[in-house]
């Protein structure tokens, strides 16, 4: 009798282990285990959300993914989308500074820069800022902390380049991908490069371009956002910066789902495991307490976030507990708009528009406070696919760790002080045609200073429990590829773990 495996959670990390968990690109075999996917929501797909908005099909969630990782990519041509990636139709993007839109300059690396001009012509350093920049240049200055294995993103920038780089470039840009401050991120997790060159007695722009440069064989450092910025549609030889899917990302998660049910994965959605009991003796070693009655299994995927993960694991291994239950999440909401295009100014540039944190919204747009929008994304010029004449998709990004200001407002009053934010950070003339509000609870993990070692830690505990994995964004990135990976090394550990001890709990000869 083949073996049970359990996946808790069906989100795309889910959905990638139980992908390969029933084989992968080649399909189910002989040893092929049986699989259930518990889903405590309504609906699988997690944050791979797609919904109709002016008549087109937007992303609510993220709206594209990496090229360059090619997990997603491989997994979307494993299930024959191949046809419908769509790589990313722009490039370059622009930071609200010293009150108003400038482009990024050219050279930059996750927000670092390279080189000294571009950013000193770019006007979004103040005189300070600039000089304290040419400081790398002339004079610059060694690492004093050279044998720590893992730092601070934001110090370790500010400490060689000054911190209005790290304020108007590195963290709009590495903070709004992670929805939480560098001031507290982990370089290891986030930018291990920088931590390869820092001790380097060269200035630190010198050593993040040669060191970039070695990385993408001889390509000079992209224009500056994490969006594709410098990069386009890439070359023959190259894949883009970054694919979106013609017909939304749910579509993945939707053929997954499709393709596991023709595998004979059983599904239950509105689901949530309320309990896991580990069971002594021969047999199957788990057993998942849900409302529709147990399931008991032989092997366990934990693909949901480190604080659930934290609850179902507390009876069972007190340092795995203690692990996961210290990694923090942001929460964040996404608001969509559909504008007449002719509201939007001729003058934007790119693919969008990153705002720092604290920008003070302008005294005259009658509004209070600073900005709450931290991101703005032009999605029809973004991607091609969702151009549609006479009308500009834009997607506001609100809310970052210890920026809660979204949950004290309803759909509407959210809805209304986006509006008020885009007239001023846009100059956009009329009001949206359509909008929808898209909230994510917790959504995004925190890595701070020594994740890596915490990841480590937590799978190294879990090796005390038998055939039990964990996938998601919390361990090892945020991005789709990352998940997907995640997804499907965790698979492989709970086979290779289900191999070793065969079902009927004798050990394997």
């Amino acid at each position: 009798m083949s073996a049970t495996v359990a996946v808790v959670g069906g989100g795309i990390a889910g959905l990638a282990a139980a992908w390969e968990l029933t084989g992968g690109a080649g399909g189910p075999g002989p040893g092929t285990p049986q699989v259930v996917v518990l889903e405590a929501g309504e609906r699988l797909g997690g944050k791979l959300r797609s919904a109709e908005l002016a008549g087109t099909t937007v992303d609510l969630g993220p709206d594209g993914f990496l090229g360059r990782r090619p997990e997603a990519a491989a997994l979307c041509r494993e299930l024959e989308l191949g046809d419908d990636l769509v790589p990313i139709g722009a490039s370059g993007a622009a930071v609200w500074a010293r009150g108003r839109r400038r482009p990024l300059p050219d050279g930059l690396h996750m927000g670092i820069p390279t080189r000294f001009l571009p950013v000193a012509r770019s006007g979004i350093l103040g005189a300070g800022g600039t000089i304290r920049l040419l400081v790398d240049v002339v004079a610059p200055r060694p690492d004093r902390h050279p044998s720590i294995g893992d730092r601070a993103l934001g110090p370790l920038v500010a400490a060689r380049l000054g911190s209005e780089v790290v304020e108007r470039l590195v963290d709009p840009l590495v903070g709004g991908i992670h929805a939480g401050g560098v001031e507290a991120m982990s370089s290891a997790a986030i930018l291990p490069l920088l931590l390869a060159v820092a001790p380097r007695r060269t200035g630190l722009m010198r050593a993040v371009r040669q060191a970039a440069e070695k990385q993408t064989g001889g390509d000079r450092p992209g224009g500056g956002a994490g969006d594709g910025a410098g990069a386009g549609n890439g070359d023959a030889e190259r894949p883009p910066a970054f694919w979106a899917l013609r017909h939304g990302l749910a579509s993945l998660t939707d053929r997954l789902a499709t393709r596991l049910g023709q595998r004979g994965v059983t599904f239950r959605t509105a689901s949530p495991v309320e309990l896991v009991d580990r069971r002594s003796g021969s047999g199957p070693s788990w057993v998942l307490h849900t409302a529709e009655g147990p399931v008991v299994a032989d092997g366990m995927v934990l693909a949901v976030p480190a604080g659930p993960a934290a609850t179902l694991l507390a009876p069972h291994d007190d340092d795995a507990t203690k692990l996961l239950g210290g990694i923090e999440y942001a929460s964040v909401s996404v608001v969509t708009l559909a504008y007449p295009a002719e509201s939007l100014p001729d003058d934007l540039y790119g693919t969008g528009l990153l705002v720092p944190v604290g920008s003070p919204v302008p005294a005259t747009a009658g509004l209070d406070g600073t900005f709450m929008v931290t991101a703005c994304t032009y999605l029809s010029t973004k991607w091609p696919h969702l151009a549609r004449p006479g009308t500009a998709l834009v997607r506001a990004s609100v809310g970052r760790f210890g920026d809660d200001r979204a949950a004290a407002l309803d759909d509407a009053a959210l809805a209304a002080r986006v509006v008020a934010e885009l007239r001023v950070l846009l100059g956009v003339g009329a009001d949206p045609l359509a909008l929808e509000v898209t909230r994510w609870p917790d959504a995004f993990p925190q890595y701070r200073v020594h994740h890596l070692l915490r990841v480590t830690a937590i799978e190294s505990a879990l090796t005390r429990l038998p055939a039990l994995a964990v996938a998601g964004s919390a361990y090892r990135g945020v991005g789709i590829p990352a998940c997907v990976a995640g997804g499907r090394a965790a698979a492989r550990t709970v086979l290779e773990s289900l191999d070793a001890v065969p079902t009927d709990g004798s050990p394997a000869a």
